[in-house]
């Protein structure tokens, strides 16, 4: 090989080289540049599809469950999209809690999305209907529906701050709603109910605070959607997870500071609260 071959190779290796240099720079700043989500309960279900479609629009998603190990759709999620970590996380356990925001302190979050929730057994609707409640389930309902959700906000706090975003999203019900009698007057459900309005009481608080930082504290209403616990069911007006999570972020996206406070459907629709 002659002199000008070797120089020619060496000039091809190292332009191929610098090219994958920049690649990867580039890969690098926009992976930095990419908005961050934080989905509780995002094993299954609603907070599932967030993380799919969160990753999907390029987002760098942190995926939280209480049991990891556990969590297979999930991890398939994540090892098909780099920009999705997966990280354990109670809403129930303030330590879980305090753990997690001590590991990602200073970083920035630009949605916070409160979405892991109990609702309890459609099956067996005995254990939530007056005069056969179950009240051993009572504090289970209120840590993981309304009280871990304001821990989690509480934690967080400062990431939101530190993002442009600049969003707080709570996943509820219209079943909690006092404007709705409670799921448009259907009995039953207590502690979901109960633990449901009691979030949308937290979240307008914490909206009133977080609107002199600049943050838009929201509820959102997903409709009956069609989770797994409840996939065969034959419930009316049932919607699939990709029209509901699809809509949801729609709604995110367009979020105003006119808007904080407010409980609004997956459409978009205002509800009362």
């Amino acid at each position: 090989m002659t002199d000008t071959a070797h120089l020619t190779r060496r000039s091809a290796v190292a332009a191929a080289s610098a090219l994958a240099a920049a690649s990867a720079l580039r890969q690098t700043a926009q992976a930095a540049d990419a908005m961050t989500v934080l989905i509780t309960g995002s094993n299954r279900g609603i907070g599932l599809e967030f993380a799919k479609q969160y990753a999907a629009k390029g987002w760098n998603v942190i995926a939280t469950t209480r049991s990891p190990d556990k969590a297979e759709e999930l991890k398939k999620v994540a090892s098909a999209n780099k920009n999705v970590v997966i990280e354990q996380l109670d809403v129930a356990d303030n330590g879980s809690v305090d753990a997690l925001a001590a590991k990602y302190k200073g970083k920035p979050i630009d949605v916070l999305l409160n979405n892991a929730g109990i609702s309890g057994d459609f099956m067996n609707p005995k254990p939530q209907a007056f005069g056969t409640l179950d009240h051993n389930q009572r504090d289970d309902f209120m840590h993981t529906n309304a009280l871990g959700p304001l821990k989690v906000t509480e934690a967080f706090y400062e990431n939101v701050k530190l993002g442009k975003g600049k969003k707080i999203v709570a996943l509820t019900s219209l079943a909690g709603s006092f404007g709705t009698k409670f799921g448009g007057g259907i009995p039953g459900g207590y502690w979901y109910k109960i633990s449901k309005a009691t979030l949308n009481a937290a979240m307008v608080n914490v909206s009133m605070d977080a609107i002199k930082d600049g943050i838009i504290v929201t509820l959102l209403s997903p409709g009956q959607v069609r989770v797994e616990k409840i996939a065969n069911a034959k419930i009316p007006g049932m919607i699939e997870p990709l029209e509901s999570i699809s809509g949801m972020i729609k709604v995110i996206d367009g979020l105003k500071p006119e808007d904080a406070g407010k409980l609004l459907r997956y459409s978009g629709e205002p509800q009362p609260l």
